[in-house]
């Protein structure tokens, strides 16, 4: 099946995902092709409903090897770290964004074994914005309101100099990317 990330205004991104009851071999193609998604965008996460799979699943690699999460839940959460974060869901934006520094995240590995993780700082901020994508939230909902409305008028402005003439959205691959500051 042909996968593309879903962008900013796709209500797919706005739904809840439902849990996987069962992981089976679909289950683990749809991991392999969401895994070659995240690398050709390229990504360091990438969750199922941002393929338009609503399930609750995101692969990741942040360098130290890949992985998947299933059903995952953060249980404990401490400190407050400040980091420019970008979407695949919202390309060629980022966005400084306080998030906790350190998570206790718990959920189920490709081969149904229960796992728990500790993480903090990169790892920790990307284990949150996954979730967030399984709970239906993007980034531009966890922003303060002035960067919201900066950063919505820099995607406009971003998208509309990536349609063509003949009216079709693409990639935007190669463009520099915008940091929207805390105020």
């Amino acid at each position: 099946m042909g996968y593309e990330i879903r962008t900013y205004g796709d209500p797919v991104l706005k739904s809840q995902s439902l849990a996987i009851e069962n992981i089976d071999d679909k289950l683990v193609r749809l991991t392999d092709a969401m895994f070659d998604i995240m690398y050709e965008a390229p990504g360091i996460g990438l969750a199922a409903p941002q393929i338009g799979v609503q399930k609750q699943l995101f692969v990741y690699d942040i360098g130290d090897g890949a992985d998947v999460l299933i059903n995952p839940v953060v249980v404990e959460s401490s400190g407050e770290w400040v980091y420019e974060e970008g979407c695949l869901s919202i390309p060629g934006l980022y966005v400084e964004m306080v998030r906790p520094k350190e998570i206790l995240l718990k959920g189920i590995n490709i081969d149904g074994e229960e796992v728990s993780v500790e993480a903090d700082e990169l790892l920790s901020r990307l284990f949150q914005h996954e979730l967030d994508h399984l709970n239906g939230v993007l980034m531009f909902e966890r922003m303060t309101p002035d960067q919201r409305t900066e950063a919505l008028a820099e995607y406009r402005r971003l998208t509309e100099s990536l349609e063509s003439a003949s009216g079709v959205r693409e990639k935007s691959k190669g463009q520099e990317p915008k940091v929207i500051k805390l105020k």
